[in-house]
């Protein structure tokens, strides 16, 4: 069910919201809002598709209202007393019910799915960094994620195009936070952040070990920068190829920080 491609090189690409499958009984139980699957980080697979030179790539096809793998299995807060989404969600990112009424899943539920859909994709991913420490003596997870730029139930505002996030400097080392900041900033026409409304998820908090030399990193893009952020969600060429190279620095920037022993 996870979809794993191994690279030789030593980061390691999260996909962890790019899916749409939504198994048949869980279907059932969603609404018309919950159907329309627009928290989607649309296209971000295929935004990604390419760069970098020989990226190891985890993704699950599963859609994150049928669990969000980018949250802990405790279901604790990413960021207590804002408006967030759960482990499970019951509201959309404009806070609307997914489900129909009383079709919502209860605790069963709940630790049935994370059996089945969020171990996996944790263990696909734990797997996958383990083995690119070992080749390299470190790994980068590097988390792809994007978003609407306006959503007022989470964020005031609009969203700078790049959202960097790496808990507060502590999921990885300053050179790595660093690189991927300079070259945001210098990147003409578009904005950035670093550890704004976004910190990293749960992915990002839990991996990110410096120490131990795993360093995690969570890139949430606007979607502004690459399609139309209203249905039918559609790709833009003229704006994901601009977009592209700024993507591909990134990833060679912090490969090549690796290679050369940059990483402190």
């Amino acid at each position: 069910m996870i979809e794993v491609v191994q690279g030789g090189d030593p980061i390691v690409l999260g996909l962890p919201h790019t899916g749409t499958d939504v198994p048949e009984d869980i279907w059932e139980k969603l609404n018309e809002t919950g159907r329309a699957l627009a928290d989607t980080d649309w296209h971000i697979d295929r935004l990604y598709n390419g760069l970098g030179h020989d990226v190891t790539t985890v993704r699950t096809p599963i859609h994150r209202y049928v669990i969000d793998v980018n949250r802990g299995p405790d279901d604790a807060s990413l960021y207590p007393g804002q408006n967030t989404t759960g482990l499970c969600p019951l509201t959309d990112f404009d806070g609307e019910a997914i489900y129909s009424e009383g079709q919502e899943p209860d605790a069963a539920e709940v630790a049935r799915r994370k059996e089945v859909f969020h171990t996996p994709y944790h263990t696909a991913l734990s797997t996958e960094l383990a083995r690119v420490k070992a080749k390299h003596g470190m790994a980068i997870l590097y988390d792809c994620h994007s978003i609407r730029s306006v959503i007022p139930y989470l964020f005031a505002d609009t969203l700078p195009d790049f959202n960097i996030g790496t808990n507060a400097s502590t999921s990885c080392s300053l050179s790595v936070e660093r690189s991927v900041s300079t070259r945001c900033r210098a990147a003409q026409a578009y904005s950035s952040v670093l550890n704004g409304r976004f910190k990293g998820g749960w992915t990002t908090r839990h991996y990110g070990q410096p120490t131990e030399n795993i360093h995690a990193i969570q890139m949430e893009l606007a979607q502004s920068t690459y399609m139309d952020e209203s249905p039918p969600w559609r790709w833009r060429s003229d704006k994901a190829e601009r977009l592209r190279p700024i993507l591909y620095k990134i990833l060679n920037d912090l490969t090549d920080l690796v290679h050369e022993r940059q990483i402190r």
